[in-house]
């Protein structure tokens, strides 16, 4: 039986985190600039101004409340994670704000920026060798300790009410009401757990829009394979070089039944499509950023080519600044073994002309 004071502490923990959304979720939509004659708006939902700096702000403060309301998270828990970036970063954000331990497992080959940023929010990092193993691990550790394992890879498609509650899904359309095409063509989003393409997928559903839902998927990712072969179990053993999306399996969270179309986007072109991003609009993002562009480019694409005007959204999934040392160090990108002229030059035809050529 739940003690009073326990009642009492969660209650006041859900209205830390219930302020905390009051102040932060409904973030920028901004304009990219395409040519006015095309017929066709690009928008860009920026994530990157959530306090934690990302996307993962969201998630991390639902996957917190769904431990809260199912009374798995009380006074004094220890909070396990199984990740290394930016969910890690804002569930110890969170953590700290309720008075909570927060540990997450990463690989022991994780950057030291990484783990400052962890660590700056009071987390701490344990480490393992084999970077599969962190599943396991953060399990054996919850269980060690008597902490609850948030698992954003099997939780994030179910911790987000998709009906509404100011999710991201509920805010772009709230902010597209005034637009000329309110009710856009496309929304397109990257999947690392895959719960922002299940809430979008789910809502524009549930409110009867004929949007469609596009994930794209960088290099040695398993999602594209695995939504087009109807594979659950399928796998790449590979890591992304994109931070954020990206996995080596396809995750629990990841719903494919809700998605129109997954496009397999080269690591290269997402870099160089946030280059262009930070010249053309100022706007300095991540890795991810630019796979969610490269995907809206070439979907604009189709659109012109089939005489559709409309509107497309995607993503800001989070700042430049995190990436000085790696997406935007020319020295990193050429140790990858990447050249990215030749996606820069067509991303640049594509401005220039609304149509997207194929590698």
């Amino acid at each position: 039986m739940t003690s009073t004071r326990s009642r009492e502490w969660e209650r006041d923990a859900i209205r830390v985190l219930e302020a905390d959304a009051n102040r932060s979720a409904d973030t920028h939509l901004h304009v990219f600039p395409l040519p006015p004659e095309w017929g066709i708006d690009l928008y860009l939902k920026d994530e990157s101004v959530h306090p934690t700096g990302s996307l993962k702000h969201r998630l991390a403060r639902s996957l917190i409340l769904y431990g809260l309301v199912n009374g798995r998270i009380g006074e004094g828990s220890t909070l396990i994670e199984a990740s290394s970036g930016s969910t890690a970063v804002s569930e110890a954000y969170f953590a700290q704000m309720l008075g909570l331990d927060f540990v997450t497992v990463v690989p022991r080959s994780t950057s030291a920026e990484k783990i400052r940023f962890i660590e700056f929010y009071g987390g701490r990092c344990h480490y393992v060798d084999d970077p599969t193993q962190i599943y396991a691990e953060a399990e054996r550790l919850a269980s060690e300790c008597g902490g609850y394992y948030l698992d954003q890879f099997t939780l994030a498609e179910r911790a987000t009410d998709w009906r509404g509650n100011n999710n991201i899904a509920e805010s772009v359309f709230a902010q597209l009401v005034a637009e000329r095409y309110p009710v856009p063509s496309w929304i397109v989003v990257g999947a690392g757990t895959g719960g922002t393409s299940a809430t979008f997928g789910r809502y524009v559903r549930y409110r009867r829009h004929e949007t469609r839902v596009g994930v794209v998927d960088p290099e040695n990712s398993a999602y594209y394979e695995g939504w087009r072969s109807g594979r659950a179990d399928y796998t790449t053993g590979k890591p992304s070089r994109i931070e954020g999306i990206g996995r080596p399996r396809v995750e629990p969270s990841f719903v494919g039944d809700v998605i129109d179309e997954v496009i397999p986007v080269k690591d290269a072109a997402s870099l160089a499509a946030i280059r262009v991003l930070r010249e053309r609009t100022r706007h300095w993002a991540g890795g991810s950023t630019g796979t969610n562009l490269i995907g809206a480019f070439q979907l604009i694409s189709r659109m012109r080519a089939a005489g559709e005007r409309g509107s497309v959204v995607t993503l800001i999934c989070d700042g430049g600044a995190r990436y000085e040392a790696t997406h935007y160090d020319d020295d990193w990108v050429a140790a990858q073994g990447l050249d990215l002229a030749p996606e820069r030059a067509r991303i640049e035809r594509f401005l220039a002309t609304g149509t997207w050529e194929s590698a």
